[in-house]
């Protein structure tokens, strides 16, 4: 029986504190939390970005993507703040390039170590893959508009484009270990002018696909390295990224936002601009020079059990998003026409009423976790746990825990 003098909500929270610290406790003392931190706030970040930049709008007896980037360019400084994949990129070539160190420690193969990466990293996408090659033939079937179909296949599956080129990296991450980031921002900067400053066709933006995303990927093997770890190297990156930036934007003609814009004739992100890379290394910048914080502050079990919980399904997060908000949206028309969810993202209403409708994105989120988060881990083949063991790495400079 409950005791009647306890207060409400007691119970609840003593066992998310002994929860916390059974994970506090599991973690290996060597484990970099700070990389954890990082990856976390990454994913939430473009997750939340797409929620509140990306519109599907009813109308015209279908559904169609807007934004309220259009209506109010005022607002593009929400895209400097949730388009953060820069620094999924800088972490991921950090953790790539010390796992690539540790496995020829070991004596693991190339091919061993690549096929253990790519298959944690695609393994859920099948699901995601089998549910929309479902959903598209039944919209066809059913003799739904053709349009909104393509949107919300599009939508759906766009998410994939961004794991397509991190595998792409992680593949070549033997060559890129040893790449000094200069490179690659020589290849973007060259591109960009021939595109915008000498009337190249405008294919040529596509080769920033790889090289763009390669410049954070790289900064991040220098993390590894140790070539990163004074202070002054943030500093240097976040005031010279914004710097960059803020020239491009104002002076090169560069849009604002960070996100594409329907209807815009140029985006900074389809395929990444100079300007995107620019604004990715003072964000770079400023994740490094977070570290120290995050670090303190995960020394916090509750604090650092949320990071490691959002860690251990984020591939199963980053797929689904847009999955949940579209369900959201589609369940809701059932209910008629609903402020911020199928109005035209116009106004200051639309952003309050959007605001209201993310617990529910939330809600419908978990729910497509709860059904597909096995995936993440093998279809439940083995346990999953929140904090990994690991051997310790004997070389001082990549000293830690192994990040998947």
């Amino acid at each position: 029986m409950t005791d009647p003098g306890r207060p409400a909500g007691t119970g609840v929270r003593e066992a998310v504190r002994l929860t916390a610290a059974r994970i506090d406790a599991a973690t290996p003392a060597s484990r970099d939390r700070a990389v954890d931190a990082l990856r976390a706030l990454a994913v939430l970040g473009v997750v939340l970005g797409h929620w509140l930049v990306t519109a599907l709008v009813s109308g015209g007896g279908g559904l169609h993507t807007a934004s309220p980037l259009q209506h109010m360019p005022r607002l593009a400084p929400v895209s400097w703040a949730f388009q953060t994949l820069a620094v999924f990129f800088l972490v991921g070539g950090h953790v790539a390039t010390r796992g690539w160190a540790a496995a020829r420690d070991r004596g693991t193969p190339y091919r061993r170590w690549l096929a253990a990466r790519l298959g944690r990293l695609f393994r859920p996408v099948v699901a995601v893959l089998a549910l929309w090659t479902v959903t598209a033939a039944l919209l066809f079937l059913t003799g739904a508009d053709h349009g909104t179909a393509r949107t919300l296949v599009k939508l759906a599956l766009s998410p994939l484009w961004f794991l397509l080129v991190f595998a792409a990296l992680t593949a070549a991450t033997p060559l890129l270990a040893r790449l000094h980031p200069l490179w690659p921002l020589v290849v973007v900067l060259h591109v960009d002018l021939l595109r915008f400053g000498l009337g190249g066709p405008s294919w040529l933006g596509w080769i920033n696909l790889a090289a763009g995303w390669a410049v954070p990927y790289t900064l991040g093997a220098a993390w590894t390295r140790g070539e990163l770890e004074h202070r002054r190297a943030g500093w240097i990156l976040l005031a010279g990224g914004t710097a960059a930036t803020a020239a491009l934007v104002a002076g090169a003609g560069y849009p604002a936002s960070m996100v594409g814009v329907p209807g815009a004739a140029v985006s900074n992100l389809n395929p990444p601009t100079l300007a995107a890379v620019a604004f990715g290394l003072a964000q770079c910048g400023l994740a490094l020079l977070l570290r120290g914080r995050l670090r303190r502050a995960l020394r916090r079990p509750v604090a650092w059990a949320a990071v490691a919980l959002v860690n251990l399904f984020a591939m199963t997060v980053f797929l689904w998003h847009q999955t949940a908000m579209m369900a959201t949206t589609a369940t809701g028309l059932l209910a008629g026409r609903l402020p911020g969810l199928h109005t035209p993202p116009d106004g200051p209403g639309w952003i309050a009423a959007r605001l209201g409708w993310l617990p529910v994105f939330a809600l419908a989120l978990g729910v497509c976790w709860a059904a597909f988060h096995a995936f993440e881990r093998g279809n439940g083949r083995r346990r999953s746990r929140v904090v990994r063991t690991h051997r310790p790495r004997t070389r001082a400079t990549t000293k830690g825990a192994r990040h998947v």
